[in-house]
């Protein structure tokens, strides 16, 4: 089945997250970084940030670490769920977590309110013979709505979901 691409552009989701620094700390010890920067805000403010900054890829983890109910309130609804459609119509699969990328407008810090948005913003497959994986990318815009700037920049995450399956084979006749 080929992808719906007129879904590309689509919100998949909206949130509100809060940093906090003992998840910060216990993701900085998970991911083995041994950075004092990461657990101790002397250390941060004597390193020239203004409190602890979060390790690179806890970008990818913050919406499920500070995103409290009621911080939800009010979001903009997301009237559908495009992942879901396409998941659902690509059929029986491995699905597979793919690339991931980062980039910083400036540091992700203890205490931020970040407000994110997803988007469904690639859809494409690559084929062999034998398989068909079709990739999903969503790409996430963390702003800070806190500083003065309405929605200032922080981060943007791009993240690949791939879904693996056979090749439907075609009889000639």
């Amino acid at each position: 089945m080929a992808l719906d691409t007129s879904l590309v552009g689509q919100v998949v989701g909206r949130r509100v997250v809060v940093v906090e620094r003992g998840p910060v700390a216990a993701f900085a010890r998970a991911v083995k970084d041994p950075s004092p920067l990461y657990r101790d805000r002397s250390s941060a403010l004597e390193a020239g940030f203004a409190d602890i900054p979060v390790p690179p890829t806890f970008a990818f983890v913050m919406a499920y670490w500070g995103a409290f109910g009621e911080l939800q309130d009010d979001l903009e609804p997301v009237p559908t769920n495009p992942m879901r459609e396409i998941i659902d119509g690509l059929g029986p699969g491995l699905i597979l977590h793919g690339e991931q990328d980062f980039e910083f407008e400036r540091p992700i810090l203890v205490g931020d309110v970040l407000h994110g948005e997803d988007v469904l913003s690639e859809l494409y497959e690559k084929m062999t013979d034998a398989l068909v994986m079709s990739f999903i990318v969503t790409t996430t815009q963390w702003r800070d709505f806190s500083t003065g700037a309405p929605g200032e920049a922080v981060a943007t995450t791009r993240f690949s979901l791939i879904h693996r399956a056979r090749r439907k084979r075609t009889s000639v006749l």
